[in-house]
């Protein structure tokens, strides 16, 4: 699965905007976008999206088990 397609399915899952989650990820609205477009990130900013998106499947499994 491509970071792009991670990102949607996270988008579609938590009913959330892609200007929203743009802004909390990396703190750029236009960020999911852009790479919509054609936005190739650098490798770091890929690194934080991964630990982000990460963080907050790690959150939902915990409150599933909870």
């Amino acid at each position: 699965m491509t970071l792009l397609e991670r990102i949607e399915r996270h988008l579609k899952d938590n009913h959330i905007s892609a200007t929203r989650f743009g802004r909390r990820a990396v703190g750029d609205p236009r960020f999911v976008l852009d790479l919509r477009m054609g936005r190739r990130p650098r490798r770091r900013t890929i690194e934080r999206l991964n630990a982000y998106l990460n963080m907050l499947s790690d959150q939902l499994e915990a409150k599933a088990n909870a």
